[in-house]
């Protein structure tokens, strides 16, 4: 089989493979933000349009949607109730109800419906595989443009899109030319993303998915695009993703092979004689963590503050609906309510909302963990939803989704069963 030349087969595939490849070129139109979940409603209405025109009669090519997916579905819903409860609870109004629902629900939560949803389509995994290698090496030229840039000295050309008349705040319709930033006297990319941290989210998502191309030159290419925007975005968050995935994946699958277990006791007797020891390497290692880039550091740790202590105060069912826009001055005036998914959930949604995100995580890890021994697609659907675990301890995983939407993709191809069953088996 000839995996050199892959090209769309339908419509479907047609629309991803185009998005994906021309990210760039979307990118400076400042447009993602708009694209993107424009390209999940249609692809998820399509999807809707086949399955309820399909005939009445069950055979084996019956459309139908997964259990996960249908999970996923019921908790955006009710996230978005939690947001009209919380506006009408505060009294926002319904055009800030209406201007939510848009760019904090639709634009963000939906998205964890919408192509999960998508991915029933007739989309192949390798069309994603290769999509994202060609998107990774484009990023690579990038980095090394703008790295050059950066030691020439040329200043960033900045400028914001006419499409934030759309609304959803400034930040993503702005277009880095050079796609670089300076911050605390260090030069970061961003490239394509609102921010750097988004860069290395989205770099540790395409990595899992590049890894998975079957030609080893675009394979190749792709890994070290993707590795490229990890280190460049300096997200530390990023750095330590991918090897404390790796290592989760390998303990969990596998768990019953008798030199894992053998190796676990052993390092549990190692550990608990040196306890007192690892536990101040432990403390060195988070101080030392923490003053790589202290400033972040501390304007996270006091929004993380506020935004617990506000929550519990004033809106602990429901939240308040939406963020703060402009925090106090010691935070440099960021929103409250941003910068960690769990704090900024409880913020805007209440506890009610951090209770359907923790079912729909949860599930789908366990989904996900009892195919990955058996199904190459549902291994890296484990790596995926693992990394957006793991990154929403650090950044809002709900509103960087129409940059790593692809992943969502994938998710919905590993919670569509009839497909899983179809795959080819890979070695436990």
């Amino acid at each position: 089989m000839n995996n050199t030349f892959i090209k769309p087969q339908n419509l479907p595939e047609t629309l991803v493979w185009y998005y994906i490849i021309g990210t760039y070129g979307i990118y400076y139109l400042g447009a993602q933000f708009v694209f993107a979940p424009l390209l999940g409603c249609f692809l998820a209405i399509y999807f809707l349009k086949q399955w309820w025109e399909q005939p009445q009669k069950l055979g084996e090519n019956t459309i139908s949607i997964s259990l996960l997916t249908w999970v996923w579905i019921v908790a955006v819903l009710l996230i978005e109730i939690t947001l009209i409860v919380g506006h009408i609870d505060f009294g926002l109004g319904i055009g800030k109800l209406v201007n939510s629902s848009i760019n904090r629900w639709l634009r963000t939560w939906a998205l964890f419906a919408l192509f999960p949803l998508a991915g029933h389509l007739t989309i192949r995994p390798k069309i994603i595989y290769r999509a994202i290698c060609i998107l990774c090496f484009q990023s690579l030229i990038a980095t090394i443009i703008a790295i050059s840039v950066g030691l020439l000295h040329i200043p960033e050309i900045t400028y914001i899109s006419p499409l934030k008349v759309l609304g959803g705040g400034e930040l993503f319709y702005t277009v880095q030319v050079f796609g670089s930033l300076i911050e605390e006297d260090a030069r970061r990319l961003n490239l394509f993303a609102p921010w750097a941290p988004a860069l290395g989210m989205t770099g540790t998502i395409y990595f899992w998915l590049a890894e998975q191309e079957a030609n080893n030159k675009w394979r190749w290419l792709g890994i070290a695009g993707a590795v490229a925007m990890i280190l460049t975005s300096v997200s530390r968050l990023a750095i330590l993703c991918i090897p404390i995935v790796l290592l989760i994946k390998f303990l969990l699958l596998k768990f019953f092979n008798p030199w894992v277990q053998f190796l676990a006791g052993l390092v549990s007797l190692i550990v608990g004689i040196a306890s007192t020891t690892l536990i101040n390497l432990l403390h060195t290692f988070e101080e030392r963590f923490n003053r790589f880039r202290s400033g972040s550091s501390r304007v996270r740790a006091v929004l993380g503050r506020i935004a617990l202590e506000r929550w519990w105060n004033e809106a602990p069912i429901w939240g308040h609906g939406t963020i703060e826009p402009r925090g106090p001055a010691i935070t440099g005036h960021m929103p409250i309510g941003t910068h960690h998914t769990w704090l900024s959930v409880l913020f805007m949604h209440g506890l009610v909302g951090c209770t359907i995100l923790v079912i729909a995580l949860f599930w789908s890890f366990l989904d996900l963990l009892m195919k990955a021994p058996i199904y190459k697609t549902a291994n890296v659907g484990l790596s995926i939803i693992l990394t957006i675990f793991i990154f929403s301890f650090g950044e809002n995983i709900d509103s960087l989704t129409y940059m790593y939407w692809p992943g969502l993709l994938l998710l919905g191809i590993a919670f569509k069963e009839e497909a899983l069953a179809h795959e080819k088996a890979i070695s436990c």
